[in-house]
């Protein structure tokens, strides 16, 4: 014996499927998830049709076969174009691809010293320091005051300057050498490039 189905759970697959695009965009209202009675409306190809009712806009956008878009929601009434919203999504995309790929992200490089640091070592971290401006970066240069050599800040100040003073064909120094707890800290950036 087979299994009695209840026939009002068939649904018109045809009702369903109105709209190519319901509700999907966080952004911006797409056809049924425009909430205002009148809009402005904008026609596929630009040119100005006038203040529709919100179903009239809806039905002219799926008669041209496309979508119904909310492009300015906070206008009195809202402006609402036809259009393809998939297409339009994929050249946003697109658009926001091309910007990520121009922006430059800058990075901050620690050069960590000690106040009483020996040529050595010192010509080591300014080699440092100049190779991470070079690349772009920024380079925060930091010393470490450990017991009592906090009482001679002037030091350690002193190595952050000379180390400032090696790298200034290359940088600029963006906050000069500053206190914070028993560290002092002085930040350098790479010079703008002249164009």
């Amino acid at each position: 014996m087979g299994v009695l189905r209840p026939h009002f759970l068939c649904v018109d697959v045809a009702l369903t499927s109105y709209w190519r695009w319901p509700i999907i965009s966080k952004d911006m209202f797409v056809n049924e998830g425009i909430r205002a009675r009148e809009v402005r409306l904008v026609g596929a190809n630009g040119d100005q049709i006038g203040v529709k009712s919100k179903f009239e806009a809806l039905e002219m956008a799926q008669n041209a076969n496309l979508d119904l878009v909310c492009v300015a929601p906070n206008a009195k009434p809202p402006v609402c174009r036809i259009m393809d919203y998939g297409k339009f999504r994929y050249e946003q995309q697109k658009k926001d691809k091309e910007a990520r790929k121009k922006q430059k992200v800058i990075t901050v490089k620690e050069v960590r010293l000690s106040p009483t640091i020996e040529d050595n070592d010192f010509n080591t971290k300014l080699r440092n320091a100049r190779k991470f401006l070079e690349k772009g970066d920024k380079v925060k240069a930091s010393i470490r005051f450990r017991g009592r050599a906090i009482t001679h800040s002037s030091i350690g100040r002193d190595v952050l300057e000379r180390l400032a003073k090696e790298c200034e064909d290359i940088a600029v120094i963006e906050s000069r050498p500053k206190m914070e707890g028993r560290s002092m800290f002085l930040v350098m950036a790479p010079k703008p490039e002249k164009s």
